[in-house]
């Protein structure tokens, strides 16, 4: 599906219209609904459970909210689907909306370097290559120490605390943190010392060979710094979905079609700057509520059904996109005399 999307239908580097962007956004997220489908019907095929005492052995694993006592096992296989296909668009949702963030860093980015629009395809081509191996690695890891240290998922929550918070300070401070200097940055210095880097303007290429001499341009440098931002906010969204699910093949599916609807997402949140600043503040209460129950549902050895997450977590977002919608922001007018 990547290898479609960035290798067919969007071969050629452009600026894709608004109307572009909300098409392809629509077809992503269509696409990961119709994954929510299969799921919901063939989830238990994920583990190649074929029997009552495999999806007990699976329930216990990773913890999922639901019991099938009593039940038949094509009962159990159903509750079963029912709540893996529902862990999974939960999460969905919450690395989506996350992803939003993300973005507003990336075109910070860009314009920090003054990178040309029909120059973002190929930037996003390439860093979501990156963001799909470093996910996967990230995801399969963290489920791994999970599994052999629960306490863990106390740092995971503390984490999701602190950073709804900050989030949430940010946006009332209305602090300048998230600028980008391109001349300062530890990542691009650490770069520079080890490359040599071309100050003249070589299209879309990510190295030039000058003289025999091997040269980065400032394109590599920013895909670099998405790499790393993409890494940054892994640490946070990853814990996040994992508040909901400790299956890992979930958390990483869930990842992964958000990551693939990135590119498009990006172009239309490009097109819609400033229409929903509220959502940054309801990020921050999305954050916060999922820690505090990745915190109390270890602590207390709670069962918080997947429905009523999901309803938390789109109510929050509602409620902050209308309240964006009710108060749209207002821009400074400067008259000149």
């Amino acid at each position: 599906m990547l290898a479609l999307d960035l290798g067919v239908f969007n071969k050629k580097s452009h600026v894709p219209s608004f109307r572009e962007a909300l098409t392809w956004t629509t077809v992503w997220v269509s696409i990961s609904v119709i994954f929510y489908l299969l799921l919901m019907f063939f989830g238990y095929e994920l583990h190649n459970l074929s029997n009552l005492a495999g999806i007990q052995a699976k329930i216990d694993q990773f913890h999922h909210p639901i019991r099938i006592s009593g039940l038949s096992f094509d009962e159990a296989k159903q509750l079963y689907n029912q709540n893996l296909s529902l862990e999974y668009i939960t999460g969905y949702i919450i690395e989506y909306s996350l992803s939003v963030d993300n973005i507003f860093v990336i075109i910070m980015i860009f314009e920090s370097f003054n990178i040309k629009q029909k120059y973002y395809h190929r930037i996003l081509f390439w860093g979501i290559l990156g963001a799909i191996i470093m996910r996967f690695i990230f995801i399969f890891v963290a489920s791994a120490l999970i599994q052999r240290f629960e306490w863990i998922i106390y740092i995971f929550g503390g984490m999701l605390l602190i950073v709804g918070f900050r989030m949430g300070w940010t946006f009332f401070t209305k602090k300048d943190e998230d600028k980008i200097d391109p001349h300062h940055h530890p990542v691009v210095k650490i770069i520079s010392r080890f490359f040599s880097v071309s100050s003249v303007d070589k299209g879309h290429h990510f190295w030039v060979r000058e003289n025999g001499k091997l040269f980065i341009t400032p394109l590599f440098i920013v895909l670099i710094l998405v790499e790393f931002f993409d890494v940054v906010f892994a640490i946070d969204s990853v814990p996040a979905v994992f508040s909901i699910t400790r299956d890992p093949f979930i958390v990483f599916f869930s990842n992964i079609f958000a990551i693939l609807g990135l590119r498009s997402l990006f172009f239309l949140v490009n097109n819609l700057m400033g229409r929903f600043h509220y959502l940054k503040l309801g990020l921050a209460f999305l954050l916060s509520y999922v820690g505090l129950k990745m915190i109390l549902q270890t602590m207390l050895d709670l069962h918080i059904d997947t429905r009523l997450s999901l309803g938390i977590i789109i109510g929050i977002l509602a409620v902050f996109v209308i309240i964006s919608l009710i108060f749209p922001e207002k821009k400074e007018i400067s008259l000149k005399v």
